[in-house]
Parts: C-alpha cells; sequence; structure tokens
C-alpha cells in the first residue's frame, strides 16, 4: 500500500542567476565542493558497516543453516492444526427475503449470520451452536479448501446450544474430530480453537483452561452447567467451532465470550464435551434431546426463600408417575384453609440442593429411566425416597 505525506507539498521561488554571473561561477563552485565532500564522506560510512555486514553474513547463513528447534508448545499446536483444520467448516445461515409489490416480488437470499461447526462422523453430521443456525431459511458449509455443500438441519437443542446439520458429502473427505472426556481437564491445561472469527477462515487460537464447572444462560433461559472457561481468543464466527486439547481431541464447543464490546476480551466459554456426547447422539436419532425428569414441579426460590425454608419446594405432584407413587407430596391447605407447604428436596443422590438449578444440573446428565434417591424434609422429620426418572 503506498503512504502519502499529509503535509501539502509546496514550491520554492527561483532565483533568477542570468543577472549576475560572478555569483553563478560561486554558487556553481560550492556544489562543486558539496558533492566532493558528500561522496567521500559517503564512502567512508559505507565501508564501516560493510566491515559488519561481512561479519554477520556467516552468522545469519548459520542460523538459516541450523533453525532453532520448536518448543514443546509449538509443536503441539502446529500437530492441532494439521489434524483438525480440514474438519473444522465454516456455517452460513441465509434468510430467503421477499421484496417487491403486489404479485411482482423477487425471493432473495441474504446471509443473516455465519459461524463455525466441525465434522463429527463419516456421515457427513455437523455439530455447530443453536445460535449461529437459528431462523436460518437456508444453511451453506464450507471446508477449508473453499468446497461447499447445502447443509439440511437434522436436530437442535436450545437448552444446550447445540445443533446437529447433516451435508452430502463422500466419506472420503470426512475427518471426524476426537472427541475426548472433558471430565478430566484440569485448570491451567492448555487449549486450541479453530474458527472462522470475523469471517477469517480456520483461524487458530491458543489458551488455557482458566475455571471449570461455569454455568451460562442459553437462549431459551435454561442454564447450562459444568461450562469451560478459557482464555483463547474467541470472537464472532468462533461460535460453533472446537475446543481442543493436546493432539486435537475435542473438549468443548464455543458458544460464547464475556464482552462489553462484543469482541474477544479474554473470556470464554464452551459447552463441554461430555454434554456434546450426551446431546449430539440424541438429535442425529430423534432430532431434539430427551430431559430425565422428576415428575414434579418446583416451587419458585423465591417464594421457598421467603417461606423461610431451606432446599427446593414440592409444588405438585404429577399424577401416575413414580413421584406420585413414592408419595411425594405438594403444597396443599390444611382443615382450616391455610396454607402448607408438603416435601421440601434437601439433596439429591447424598448432594445438597438449594435452588431449582442446583436440582436440574443434578438431573442434567441423567436418562429417563435412570434412578436417583431424594432426600426430602416435612414437618421437621427428613427421609430418604427413591424413584426412576422420567421424561419431561
Amino acid at each position: 500500500m503506498r503512504w502519502e505525506a499529509t503535509v501539502p507539498f509546496r514550491y520554492a521561488g527561483a532565483m533568477n542567476t542570468a543577472r549576475s554571473p560572478f555569483l553563478t561561477l560561486a554558487l556553481i563552485g560550492m556544489v562543486l565542493f558539496l558533492v566532493f565532500q558528500l561522496r567521500e564522506a559517503g564512502r567512508t560510512r559505507v565501508a564501516q558497516p560493510a566491515t559488519a555486514a561481512a561479519v554477520a553474513r556467516p552468522q545469519a547463513a548459520d542460523a538459516r543453516a541450523e533453525p532453532s528447534a520448536r518448543t514443546a508448545r509449538e509443536t503441539e499446536a502446529t500437530v492441532v492444526y494439521k489434524r483438525v483444520s480440514p474438519s473444522v467448516v465454516a456455517v452460513a445461515n441465509n434468510a430467503l427475503v421477499r421484496r417487491g409489490l403486489f404479485f411482482d416480488f423477487q425471493i432473495y437470499e441474504v446471509p443473516q449470520g455465519a459461524g463455525s461447526g466441525f465434522v463429527w462422523d463419516k456421515k457427513g453430521h455437523i455439530v455447530s451452536n443453536y445460535h449461529v443456525v437459528h431462523q436460518a431459511s437456508t444453511l451453506t458449509v464450507t471446508f477449508p479448501d473453499g468446497t461447499q455443500y447445502d447443509a439440511k438441519l437434522v436436530g437442535v437443542a436450545p437448552d444446550y446450544d447445540l445443533a446437529v446439520l447433516k451435508i452430502d458429502a463422500p466419506p472420503d473427505r470426512l475427518v471426524p474430530v476426537e472427541v475426548a472426556a472433558s471430565r478430566d481437564l484440569e485448570v491451567g491445561q492448555q487449549v486450541y480453537a479453530i474458527g472462522n472469527p470475523f469471517g477469517l477462515d480456520t483461524t487458530l487460537s491458543s489458551g488455557i483452561v482458566s475455571a471449570l464447572g461455569r454455568t451460562i444462560t442459553s437462549m431459551t433461559d435454561r442454564k447450562i452447567h459444568d461450562v469451560i472457561q478459557t482464555d483463547t481468543a474467541i470472537n464472532p464466527g468462533n461460535s460453533g467451532g472446537p475446543l481442543l486439547a493436546c493432539c486435537g481431541r475435542l473438549i468443548g464447543v464455543n458458544t460464547a465470550i464475556l464482552s462489553p464490546s462484543g469482541a474477544y476480551a479474554g473470556i470464554g466459554f464452551a459447552v463441554p464435551s461430555d454434554t456434546v456426547s450426551r446431546v449430539v447422539p440424541q438429535l442425529i436419532e430423534k432430532g431434539r434431546v430427551t430431559r430425565a425428569g422428576l415428575g414434579v414441579q418446583l416451587l419458585p426460590d423465591h417464594v421457598t426463600e421467603r417461606a423461610g425454608l431451606d432446599g427446593v419446594a414440592v409444588y405438585a405432584v404429577f399424577d401416575q408417575t413414580p413421584a406420585a407413587r413414592a408419595g411425594l407430596t405438594g403444597i396443599g391447605l390444611n382443615r382450616f384453609g391455610e396454607l402448607v407447604f408438603g416435601d421440601v428436596i434437601v439433596a439429591v443422590d447424598g448432594r445438597a440442593v438449594a435452588t431449582i438449578e442446583d436440582v436440574q444440573a443434578m438431573l442434567d446428565p441423567r436418562q429417563p429411566g435412570d434412578r436417583v434417591t431424594l432426600t426430602v424434609a416435612r414437618a421437621g422429620k427428613t427421609r430418604e425416597i427413591t424413584l426412576t426418572l422420567i421424561e419431561e
């Protein structure tokens, strides 16, 4: 790019030397003298660095001949990028827009969002974020080599900000990302993100696991638990891309950042791979996620707190459920018409719970048919109830 000075260029007034021949000769002599002096000085200045350069050249040549060894971290980053980048795609969310008056209208396909995704299996399933594909009329998946495929939406899990797409691509070009267990992560561990921030395809960034067990709110206002916090650079366009541990194994799906400006501020969040491994197969099979529940309706936390109760109060118990058969009781009225609290859940499988979110966090990894033990309190007495979870 050419740089241009901002100061305007100005011309000086020319001197008329024809009226003074002696002055002209004097000026010519002075100019020749100055040129001679400058030439000699230039030779001296050039000669001195030349000697230093001659000494430095062998060192530079040696440096080129024996490049410094990569650090272990650099080598790992290179391995991760080479192994996983072919599996990371750009996901374009397109909307169909109608423009025109009366019957004279046209339909345009307008990009309304973009993010990242990655290959899940050889069958063409692509994993991304729900908020990346939300309200899309059509979806396009682009690989790093520029190859594009139309994608169809297989299933979404808004509560987890996850979505699965499918493309019709030959199996030999689909390289699934290997999945690791996020429960084995430790704070301080080196991690990598590959995605398309601001549309810059296949960008690698690195950082560490800053914290574990975070909770963020999904687009449905439901909490996503056990979220990974990282300082890896995550920007708009990274959403849906993989967060990777050593050797390029998936430990999370990048989903959100904490930033007043909307750009990277050193705090990013990823849905843990343990959640991804549980949700994605359900989306592929059924197009939705099956949630496990107790078969009860819980009283809002602020009401329970105002009543001076410790735990999570049961508001109502659904008929013909294991909870009803186990004898759980909700709020009712006594013979005087006064409100009487029923069972209050104080622990799930031995872990104390104080809010509805605590209960949801305990049930989140469970499946319908699993059994849980509830510790409940009623009228100053505590007992344990074991029941089978049902599908919500």
